[in-house]
């Protein structure tokens, strides 16, 4: 659902949040990565390049600090720049977590972007918010409102799917 009011667009389950993620970046990826975002439909609301410090990066995966990868994510996730972004779109979250592909590239579907450009589980080239709330909460860790627009340059104010 989407409203104008006044130069803001609030919106509400229409976003997703990616990083494309260290490897992806050192390998010259970022152009491909976002064509295929683009031919896919989303629109980018907001994007950054930027690299992470270890608490930056411990917080934002506190949901994982219990999994024997935790320490391996840190670190790979501090081991060079990401480019982070909002995507829009209707139904984002599902159709960006089908366009990224299965986390493992050996089981991802050919076409997806972790099957064309992972190098592992680990190190899987993007990350793919995985329900609406974790998009908005992703989002907000890395952007201020000010920063996110809609397709016409209205600011972009997100809300909890209701």
């Amino acid at each position: 659902m989407q409203t104008t009011l006044r130069n803001f667009t609030i919106m509400t389950g229409n976003i997703t949040f990616t990083i494309i993620k260290p490897g992806a970046v050192s390998h010259e990826h970022i152009g491909d990565i976002l064509k295929m975002i683009s031919e896919a439909g989303f629109s980018i609301a907001a994007m950054k390049y930027t690299k992470l410090s270890q608490i930056q990066a411990a917080y934002f995966y506190n949901v994982h600090k219990e999994r024997s990868f935790f320490s391996g994510l840190v670190e790979f996730m501090t081991s060079g720049p990401i480019v982070v972004a909002i995507l829009e779109k209707e139904n984002a979250v599902e159709d960006y977590r089908k366009l990224i592909g299965n986390t493992d590239p050996a089981k991802a579907e050919p076409g997806t972007i972790r099957k064309l450009f992972a190098e592992s589980v680990q190190r899987n080239a993007v990350h793919g918010s995985d329900s609406d709330s974790n998009a908005r909460k992703e989002a907000d860790f890395f952007f201020s409102k000010s920063e996110r627009f809609d397709r016409d340059g209205n600011f972009l104010e997100l809300v909890p799917a209701e």
